[in-house]
């Protein structure tokens, strides 16, 4: 997993409160047995005109003008924006997958559903917790100024304007960690591989007939 330490980017405004994990990815997308794909099919039905179904060209597809993420101003965008209880509904981790492979590294909002909260973190997300009064504020900053960016520093939790204007977050110390160490939960665990080596070594000269025979 990419190391989180800061990322500067443009911010794209999603405006909309209870945007639910069927939104993010689709339940039909959710038939591929691989983890990679799922970029070009986020919000698919708010993005496109037409239905989607998997294998589907988005080259040949009919894009949806008025969706923010069809807006040449938000082209390139790796910051996204969102009202409370992002990420709700369904469990489906598909939705951080979908989420990064488009390029976002960082989701705002005021809340987030606890599962897809939990889900971003091992999978390289940045979900970024600030009061709704902070969040209204840099909605009309991201209105009124084309290509705004923001500074998003997770060593010291701090979202930073482009006028150095600074906003606190905080998030939990494991994720930080792991964030700023690139590490997911595979990577937690090898990090013991020699630990775990030993004891297996140790196990199996105690009770041999646990060795699988050959």
């Amino acid at each position: 997993m990419e190391k989180f330490t800061v990322h500067k980017g443009v911010v794209c405004p999603l405006d909309r409160s209870n945007v639910d994990t069927d939104a993010i990815i689709p339940k039909q997308f959710l038939k591929s047995i691989y983890r990679t794909g799922y970029g070009p099919n986020l919000f698919d039905e708010w993005r496109y005109l037409d239905k989607g179904e998997p294998g589907m060209d988005p080259a040949t597809r009919k894009p949806n003008p008025d969706f923010v993420l069809n807006q040449m101003r938000y082209q390139g965008s790796t910051i996204l924006m969102a009202r409370k209880n992002f990420g709700c509904g369904s469990s489906r981790e598909h939705a951080a997958w979908a989420l990064t492979q488009y390029g976002f590294r960082v989701v705002i909002a005021p809340s987030f559903a606890d599962i897809f909260y939990n889900n971003s973190f091992k999978n390289g997300l940045l979900p970024i917790i600030l009061p709704e009064f902070v969040v209204d504020y840099l909605f009309q900053e991201v209105l009124e100024n084309v290509g705004y960016e923001l500074c998003v520093d997770l060593e010291r939790q701090l979202v930073i304007e482009p006028s150095g204007k600074e906003h606190q977050f905080e998030v939990p110390e494991f994720r930080r960690y792991c964030l700023l160490n690139g590490l997911d939960d595979i990577g937690i665990t090898l990090q013991h591989a020699d630990e775990i080596r030993d004891f297996e070594q140790k196990r199996l000269a105690g009770k041999p007939w646990l060795a699988k025979s050959l």
